[in-house]
């Protein structure tokens, strides 16, 4: 799955879990007719909770349509569904008293990671063990409570006499549960069903012990096709094409059906065994209305009517043996664009296809070309050919994550797979890239072997966001893209795990609830970035050779770390698991401090912390560092000499030539040199590779920060790159400056001085590379316009703000192409940034009329430069209405928490509006803790970190509790960086004429 991160070049997911209002209590009932279930037995949720969940099943009313009927209906669509109407959330003081509160925080935080037994696991009783399902969903209803019908038949080996048998469901109402002889046979009702909210599960009672053997367990309940993006749920869309008649219509909005599992909503759709190492083959049928297509992860098999004459039962082939999570269907006015792969398998080459909503396939040309020689380079590269017999992508329209590697049916939002020639922004065509190669790795990483447990979810992310740059530097190297992995994957991992609210990228997961709260930047970018580190040490053919190694011996499978670091020994002749334990199993990473002597550098490691107060018990690590020196007049010499001790010399260096430590910024680790290397290096820029020149900007950045390094030598330092002509290291200077401006932008002197220095930094370059594209231009030239015009017209160069509102201006007066389509964020944000209420009306009516895929996203982050409060406070409102999806609020809000005049308005209406924003993203908890986390970790005042942490007391803060933890920490180092660097910057700003 790619995560959704702030787009820079790229931006990648998962959909994540929705943990209701429920009450974690357990209610039971004897087995009863449907009628027990109807809204009138359960009691009504409060009035500042989500809506009721009514009975789920075909309703004649006219607020909503079956299968059987048209799919037009007049009614609204419905909010999101909880189990609020059955019981509601127990309090934080009540968690507390009980022992639920907080224990996985600490957990994640502890420098010591403890490797979790199995018997720790919080999981189902081992006394039934899944192999087959048979799914068959039906009376699917449009509209209205948007309920559905479901049998589930699964294959059960009963491995110990007992008289109960215990399975995953949410959100799903279970009619009846019998087991029998797997012909049918000797069945036997369950006497009593009851649930356990609190942990998802039902438990099912009969009346005589069963025994072992191998039975059937046959389950019949309903369900509801949710609007939150998590389990079985519906996507709204305005047609980009005239639709299909029997397209599923509520007003005037259309929908398109779809899953999503990951980590642990497959129990949302139907009851299973949701744990990811109960692997079952599946059988998967729905009922679907004639001239609607039906997806899974198989091809289809056969059809047969339905229980009306406009509908049909769509039967798929069984799958191969895998995790509930990866199951997946989607139903809708769906058409495609097709090519086959230029490799055969087993002699025949498989087809690939782009699924979108009518009237958008054409703009699916570019993930199409990207899947279907991604597949045969995977096939290749890991010595297993795609298993499947067909591999297909679909556009979803609402999707809480970047994309889910559904085996066989790969599931993405708009941006992450759609890209229109001449009309996208040239960033989505990396993104895209990126994104299809990610998730298709999956299909090796995760689900031919998949992780034993939640814990080593990084053997699923870390590999698959790795390998996924690897097949994109493969057939795009033009992009350079091990420079642009630096700055977005290696930087932004250690900015999350310089926190001491930072975790092991493997922590112990005592049971799959917490599991979300690990799909971050360390799980996904810390783990790619040691996996970078380790296949640099190891030579990338030799590690691919036991990467392989490990994917046969596990293929089908579930696996651990333990797996893997044996398969690379055993290939490389290696101990891997002797030095890279540390890296997997501890918290945080290393500085290296470098001093130096005439012919020798001395070196040595300690944890590093954004705050820079390590205390010694937080400092006991001893990491495995590689060096990688490289020296020399012309940096021809290379020492790969590795750090395993506290501190070490290294001899054979001559201080006064040029020496760089981390070579091409391969290992994970900071390098404080002496602050007059700093000035050197910025006089020999011409030795270093693009990405050192990224990891030196990135380091000083972070090094400032701590309190290790100065603000003073960054900024002089980056004086030095006037004339640097790499994109991607011109986003690192942006990346660095853009949070100092943040940081200091309430102190107005310093503001307007950084403000100053900035312009000048950019004008030469930002002049020299003009507006105008050629048709020579390559990605990154296009990238580069971008950026510098942006960062120009930000820091306020006359002619870059009086150029970018000439173009808005013909813009607005219907001359589309005065705007180039790579050159509207530029455009929208400078314009925003610098006008009034004019620009800000004419981008929310582009919001809401402009038909482009990545159009929102963009007119959302130029909207968040607004500077006047009545015009932010309106921006929230909209942010917060229904025109704006819950998929795309984290983006104005991120905006706006980089604006010094937009994030102090923000957590104002934060506190007045929490109900507002619970009820619109509190059902995915996903949403809500991204919001959270990207909205308040730009503040820099300590005040505003108390008031966050008095707010949250008393919220039940399940689910988006480390978010909260991450901006306390984020904020308190910001704040103390302030105070301890405002004199010296000011005073530097002045000696150097930006004051």
């Amino acid at each position: 799955m790619v995560m959704v991160v702030a787009l820079a070049l790229r931006c990648g997911g998962r959909a994540g879990r929705s943990v209701a209002a429920a009450k974690h209590g357990v209610r039971r009932h004897a087995a009863r007719p449907a009628s027990y279930f109807s809204s009138a037995a359960l009691p009504l949720a409060s009035a500042s909770s989500l809506s009721p969940r009514p009975l789920l099943t075909s309703s004649p009313s006219s607020s909503s349509s079956s299968f059987s009927s048209s799919f037009s209906t007049s009614s609204p669509s419905s909010p999101a569904r909880s189990l609020a109407s059955i019981s509601t959330v127990r309090p934080a003081a009540a968690r507390k008293s009980a022992g639920l509160a907080i224990p996985l925080q600490k957990r994640f935080c502890s420098a010591e990671f403890r490797t979790m037994n199995p018997s720790d696991r919080e999981t189902l009783p081992d006394v039934a063990k899944p192999s087959h399902y048979h799914v068959s969903l039906y009376d699917l209803t449009i509209g209205g409570n948007w309920g559905y019908k479901g049998t589930v038949k699964i294959d059960t080996t009963i491995t110990r006499p007992t008289k109960e048998i215990v399975v995953n469901v949410k959100a799903i109402d279970v009619q009846l549960a019998e087991i029998s002889a797997k012909d049918g046979s000797a069945a036997s009702k369950a006497i009593e069903i009851s649930y356990d909210r609190k942990s998802e599960r039902a438990i099912f009672k009969f009346d005589s012990e069963l025994q072992p053997a191998d039975m059937l367990l046959t389950i019949s309940f309903t369900g509801t096709i949710n609007n939150y993006m998590a389990g079985f749920c519906r996507a709204g869309y305005q047609s980009a094409a005239t639709p299909g008649p029997a397209t599923p219509k509520v007003g005037e909005q259309h929908y398109m059906l779809s899953t999503q599992f990951e980590s642990c909503d497959a129990r949302q759709a139907f009851p299973c065994f949701d744990e990811p190492n109960l692997k079952a083959t599946f059988d998967f049928e729905i009922e679907i209305s004639k001239g609607l297509t039906a997806l899974s992860n198989m091809p289809v098999k056969s059809k047969r009517e339905g229980s009306k004459p406009d509908l049909e039962f769509v039967s798929f082939e069984r799958t191969p043996i895998m995790s509930t999570y990866l199951l997946a269907w989607a139903v809708g006015d769906f058409e495609y664009v097709e090519t086959m792969t230029k490799r055969k398998y087993n002699g025949i080459s498989i087809p690939v296809r782009v699924y979108t909503t009518r009237g958008l396939k054409e703009q699916a040309q570019f993930a199409l070309e990207c899947a279907s020689q991604t597949l045969d380079y995977f096939s290749d590269v890991f010595e297993i050919d795609y298993p499947l017999p067909k591999s297909d992508l679909l556009a979803v329209h609402e999707f809480a994550m970047g994309a889910m590697e559904n085996w066989g049916l790969v599931t993405y939002r708009t941006t992450a797979v759609l890209f229109e020639e001449g009309k996208s922004d040239e960033k989505y065509r990396n993104r895209v890239a990126y994104v299809v190669a990610h998730e298709l790795a999956h299909q090796w990483f995760g689900n031919l072997v998949t992780m034993d447990w939640w814990n080593e979810l990084w053997l699923n992310e870390g590999f698959a966001t790795w390998v996924g740059w690897l097949a994109v530097d493969h057939f795009h190297p033009e992009w350079n893209v091990w420079s642009q992995f630096v700055t977005e994957s290696v930087q932004q991992a250690m900015k999350l795990d310089s926190l001491r609210a930072s975790h092991a990228i493997e922590v112990p997961v005592r049971n799959a609830l917490e599991v979300d709260q690990i799909f971050d930047h360390i799980s996904y970018l810390k783990g790619s970035s040691v996996i970078r580190m380790l296949s640099s040490h190891l030579g990338q053919e030799v590690f691919l050779k036991g990467v392989a190694k490990y994917l046969k011996a596990h293929k089908y499978g579930n696996a651990t770390t333990n797996d893997l670091w044996s398969a690379l020994s055993e290939v490389s002749g290696k101990d891997v698991t002797s030095f890279m334990d540390p890296w997997i199993r501890k918290i945080g990473f290393p500085v290296v401090n470098v001093t130096e002597q005439t012919n020798h550098i001395n070196v040595d490691q300690r944890r590093f912390l954004a705050s820079g107060d390590v205390k010694p018990e937080e400092d006991e690590t001893m990491w495995w560092i590689p060096l990688g020196i490289k020296s020399g007049p012309k940096a021809e010499n290379a020492n790969v000499r590795n750090l395993t001790k506290k501190s070490d010399s290294v001899a054979d260096i001559n201080c006064s030539e040029f020496y760089k430590v981390n070579k091409d910024q391969c290992g994970f680790y900071h390098t404080n040199y002496p602050q007059d290397r700093l000035v050197k290096f910025g006089d020999s820029r011409n030795l270093l590779s693009s990405e050192d020149r990224i990891g030196l900007i990135g380091d000083a950045a972070s090094l400032a920060v701590s309190g290790e390094g100065s603000t003073v030598s960054l900024l002089a330092l980056v004086e030095k790159f006037q004339d640097e002509a790499d994109c991607l290291v011109w986003a690192q200077i942006m990346t660095s400056l853009g949070n100092l401006r943040s940081i200091f932008g309430t102190h107005e002197a310093i503001s307007k001085g950084l403000k100053a220095y900035t312009c000048k930094l950019v004008t030469p370059a930002a002049e020299k590379i003009g507006w105008e594209f050629k048709d020579c231009d390559d990605f990154l030239t296009k990238q580069l316009r971008q950026i510098l015009i942006t960062a120009a017209g930000r820091s306020g160069h006359e002619g870059t703000v009086a150029e970018a509102k000439r173009r808005f201006k013909a813009w607005a007066d219907g001359d589309k192409s005065a705007i180039h389509t790579n050159l509207r964020s530029a455009v929208f944000s400078i314009n925003m940034g610098e006008g009034g209420r004019p620009e800000y009306d004419l981008l929310v009516k582009e919001y809401e009329t402009n038909t482009t895929i990545d159009g929102k996203e963009i007119c959302l982050g130029a909207l968040s430069r607004a500077t006047d409060p009545e015009l932010i406070k309106e921006f929230l409102e909209f942010l917060f209405s229904p025109k704006v999806s819950g998929q795309d609020v984290h983006t104005g809000g991120s905006g706006l928490a980089a604006n010094p005049k937009g994030r102090y308005l923000m957590w104002d209406f934060i506190k007045a509006n929490w109900n507002r924003i619970e009820e619109k993203l509190g059902a995915n908890k996903v949403l809500l803790q991204r919001f959270l986390r990207l909205s308040l970790i730009k503040y820099a005042d300590k005040e505003v970190e108390k008031d966050i942490t008095k707010f949250f007391s008393d919220k039940d803060q399940e689910g988006y509790d480390r978010a909260l933890v991450i901006a306390a920490d984020t904020i308190k180092s910001n704040a103390s960086y302030r105070e301890r660097e405002e004199k010296a910057i000011l005073e530097w700003l002045i000696q150097r004429g930006y004051v």
